[in-house]
């Protein structure tokens, strides 16, 4: 019997990633086959980002994809974006089944099968109201089955409360890849003004150190090299009961058979310089620090709720690089937020441009509904925005290749990822310097020594030293 084939869609952060990858071993565990997004499969799942417009209108434009080169498989939505608009996904035409923060992870208690032709798949778009299944956050439980005493005769949704726990699975990862994701971290109580986050994902929340040094233990014995902790708000670990990020990355590097940790983002106000000095001094923790900034200007970060100034982010980053020289910087930076005046984004951007960092993720403003900067005064043409996003992208270019650049000449250790593209094949340095090396299947998730001989935009060039 020829097996079911699943295909998989993740939108926005590293997190969504991570719990992709849980749903996505709940399909193999079943005996479905995973297949890339662009081929026929009999089952969509796309898990979902809200941060921006655009994360939104991406969804639809998947559905619309995948319906294309597969016009009966069964699509799921999921997510944030799910989550927090789960009437406007489910009238997407196309989409069959609609699941919340809480039922992705039970996706299998919801539906008898993934057929358009039954009665778990008559399109949510015609009769939607049977299709939905969005619960309050903080039902969300630790390995907890799903509850399936739900009426499939009425919309189901509710608002996020004060969730104090966090879905988590026992195995992290899935076979023939290179990196898995380890989530220590969900939810946020921060206030910043155009995010929808806390609502869609609820209150900061973290599991213990134990349950996550036993998962780490569990993804080093399933031969993974790297472990990326992943999370919404990942500095805030342990803030409920008294622990710290600090105290979970010792705990972690006493893991044996794990070669590296890469922490995903920390905000700079609860990145310390404990923390700086720890990665600096571990053998195991990548060398690489992605610290959100938003707007390089103190008028703009103060009307986004953000907890810090521009002299504090200087200062955390020209700490950074100044314990660890090589250390890869990255930030996020919102352009267009409400009041950014030319005069402002023309400061803001003199300020990134001064700051020792090596990347940027550049996101163009879009206001949110129900967010605290929806409706503020000063906004900005689109057309101002998207210059603004073009002049911080080269910049960001120019950044990349100058670090990119200093490395020609020296021998770095890689990671070699799986992928292999046009005969080449990928991979990343401890301070995420992506090379670009001859494709060779013998040093496919293994950390070689590579020597560094050329540097573009985006990627250095590399050979393998033997």
């Amino acid at each position: 019997m020829e097996r079911k084939r699943v295909a998989f869609e993740s939108l926005g952060c590293k997190l969504n990633y991570a719990e992709t990858v849980q749903i996505e071993k709940e399909f193999i565990s079943r005996g479905y086959e995973v297949v890339d997004s662009s081929s026929s499969a009999d089952v969509f799942v796309i898990n979902t980002c809200t941060v921006t417009q655009s994360a939104d209108s991406d969804c639809r434009q998947i559905v619309r994809r995948a319906l294309r080169s597969s016009p009966d498989a069964y699509v799921i939505v999921t997510g944030c974006y799910a989550q927090g608009k789960p009437d406007e996904v489910a009238q997407i035409d196309g989409v069959d089944l609609v699941l919340g923060a809480k039922e992705k992870f039970h996706l299998f208690d919801f539906v008898n099968g993934f057929s358009k032709a039954n009665g778990n798949g008559d399109g949510a778009q015609t009769d939607y109201h049977g299709r939905i299944f969005v619960g309050p956050v903080e039902d969300v439980v630790e390995f907890g089955a799903a509850d399936s005493a739900i009426d499939g005769s009425r919309l189901q949704v509710q608002s996020p409360d004060s969730p104090e726990t966090i879905h988590l699975d026992k195995r992290s990862g899935v076979p023939g890849r290179t990196r898995a994701f380890l989530k220590v971290q969900d939810g946020c109580d921060y206030s910043c003004s155009y995010c929808t986050i806390p609502r869609v994902r609820g209150k900061s929340r973290s599991p213990s150190i134990d349950f996550l040094v036993n998962q780490a233990r569990q993804i080093a014995a399933s031969g993974f090299k790297e472990i990326v902790l992943s999370g919404v708000n990942v500095g805030d670990f342990g803030s409920k009961d008294g622990r710290s990020l600090l105290e979970l990355l010792k705990a972690l590097e006493q893991v044996d058979g794990v070669a590296r940790y890469r922490i995903s983002s920390v905000e700079p106000n609860l990145l310390t310089k404990e923390i700086v000095k720890f990665v600096a001094s571990s053998p195991r923790f990548c060398k690489h620090f992605h610290v959100p900034m938003q707007n390089g200007a103190d008028e703009v970060l103060k009307r986004m709720r953000r907890r810090y100034n521009s002299n504090q982010y200087r200062d955390i980053v020209s700490y950074i690089r100044e314990v660890i020289p090589d250390a890869g910087i990255g930030a996020d930076v919102i352009v267009g937020f409400p009041g950014e005046t030319n005069e402002v984004f023309e400061k803001g951007m003199n300020f990134i441009e001064s700051l020792p960092i090596t990347y940027l993720h550049v996101f163009s403003y879009s206001e949110r509904e129900g967010t605290a900067s929806a409706g503020m005064s000063g906004e900005i043409d689109p057309r101002v925005k998207r210059k603004r996003s073009e002049l911080l992208r080269m910049l960001s270019t120019k950044k990349r290749f100058e670090f990119n650049r200093r490395y020609v000449g020296k021998i770095a250790k890689v990671l070699v990822e799986e992928e292999v593209k046009n005969g080449k094949m990928y991979g990343f340095t401890s301070n995420y310097i992506r090379v670009e090396m001859e494709a060779n299947p013998m040093h496919v998730n293994e950390i070689s020594d590579v020597l560094i001989t050329g540097a573009s935009d985006n990627t250095a060039l590399g050979q393998v030293i033997l």
